[in-house]
């Protein structure tokens, strides 16, 4: 397994933006903990947003990146527990080919993934990974700068 280290997919001609389109069910965390995801560890703290999507996948968002990407749906209020719809923010996606990990952050958590999963650059130093199923259901290509 390659551990990806230093990665900018902004350099990559083999990445692409895409957008994510779902709706999600969240719970904010009380306290600190851990979920493991089927890409590995998810450490948060309280606050953190812990979110299951449309196919049943769960992860966890620190709340500093969740408020920026995520709107509250139907009656609950932003930072309350309920659905959430995720900003259309185009991001940089590259599908590998081979079995990889890959920090999500200096420092955090580290995921892997296996052939046909997607690499996934939310901003520099910031990655996550995305099962090829599961991007094929909620993720679509979108325009994005590719300096």
């Amino acid at each position: 397994m390659q551990t990806l280290t230093n990665i900018d997919l902004r350099e990559d001609r083999a990445a692409n933006w895409y957008v994510k389109d779902e709706t999600v069910q969240v719970a904010f965390a009380t306290e600190p903990g851990e979920l493991i995801s089927r890409e590995g560890p998810n450490r948060y703290q309280p606050g953190d947003a812990i979110v299951t999507g449309a196919t049943g996948d769960r992860w966890v968002v620190s709340r500093g990146r969740f408020d920026p990407r995520y709107v509250a749906v139907g009656p609950n209020a932003h930072g309350e527990s309920g659905p959430y719809r995720n900003k259309p923010v185009p991001v940089l996606a590259k599908e590998m080919t081979h079995a990889f990990a890959i920090a999500r952050s200096t420092g955090g958590d580290v995921l892997t993934g296996k052939p046909g999963d997607w690499l996934m650059q939310y901003a520099p130093g910031d990655y996550g990974i995305t099962e090829r199923a599961r991007f094929e259901a909620v993720y679509r290509p979108a325009d994005g700068p590719k300096d």
